[in-house]
Formats: structure tokens, C-alpha cells, sequence
């Protein structure tokens, strides 16, 4: 994991650069069980270990949107603007659940920076983010994400 440290003056010098990975994060039941009450979603792949060993993936699984949601603390390890006024998530263009997460598992990010865009008083940053599975060949999501940064 490294972090970038950069200037909202230096965004542009970003496109096209591999920034790496963030640190791994735990997938644990607390943090599925968490999100399902905060959400609503209860399914028992996710909330119910016993049932879940007879389903589809062998183990309870996070939700995707879960996995999607950990996409900002895992980008905030990678990137920080040090004079940045204000960060914004201004939303995606592509996102795929390629792989269930299991519990018990780590995630990390993996991102590139597509393209860096003027904007009225800073940028939009949009980049390829992958979100790993620790020891799988597939990842969990991959995300066409887009970020705004304000002077």
C-alpha cells in the first residue's frame, strides 16, 4: 500500500497511473450482519451461517453493495489532496459484482486514474478501481467510479 500524497494543482499529472492497492480490510459476520440491519437485507446468505452452509456459496457472502460501499475508506488509504476544500463520490459509470466475498474474507482496492478533468473550481477524477479478493484469481467488483476535488 502506498499513499499518494498530492496538491489539487497536480490531479492532472494522475491520468493514466497505476496508484496501487489500499491496505486489506476484513470481511467479517459483525460487519455483514451491520449492513443488513441498515439496509433491510436480511437474506439468509448473508445473516444466516447455518442455512447459508446448504446455499449456493457454502458461507454466508457480503452484499454487494457492501463490498461496493468500502470502495471510499479503501480510496481514501490510496489518494489524499492535501489542500483539497472538499471531496465529493459524484457517482459511477460501471459497476460489476464479478465474485461473491465470503465471510471471513479481505478486500483491497486496486486502482487506476482513467482520466482527470477540469471542473469549475477543481477536478473529476474518474478511475478503474478493482476491489480483490485475498487469494482469489477473481476479483470481488470492479467499478468505473468518479470522484470530484475542490481547491
Amino acid at each position: 500500500m502506498a499513499l499518494h500524497t498530492v496538491n489539487v494543482a497536480d490531479l492532472p499529472s494522475l491520468e493514466g497511473q497505476d496508484l496501487g492497492t489500499s491496505s486489506w480490510f476484513d470481511i467479517t459476520q459483525e460487519r455483514i450482519d451491520t449492513f443488513a440491519d441498515a439496509t433491510g437485507d436480511h437474506q439468509y446468505i448473508h445473516v444466516d451461517p447455518e442455512r447459508a452452509k446448504d446455499g449456493p456459496f457454502g458461507t454466508t457472502i457480503a452484499h454487494g453493495f457492501l463490498t461496493l460501499s468500502l470502495f471510499i475508506p479503501m480510496w481514501s488509504e490510496i489518494l489524499e489532496v492535501a489542500d483539497a476544500s472538499t471531496l465529493v463520490n459524484y457517482g459511477t459509470d460501471k459497476v460489476r459484482f464479478v465474485s461473491p466475498v465470503p465471510a471471513g474474507s479481505r478486500i483491497r482496492l486496486h486502482v487506476v486514474v482513467k482520466t482527470v478533468t477540469e471542473v469549475k473550481g477543481g477536478y473529476q477524477i474518474h478511475v478503474d478501481g478493482t476491489i480483490e479478493i485475498e487469494g482469489r484469481e477473481k476479483p470481488a467488483v470492479v467499478v468505473e467510479s468518479i470522484s470530484r476535488v475542490y481547491a
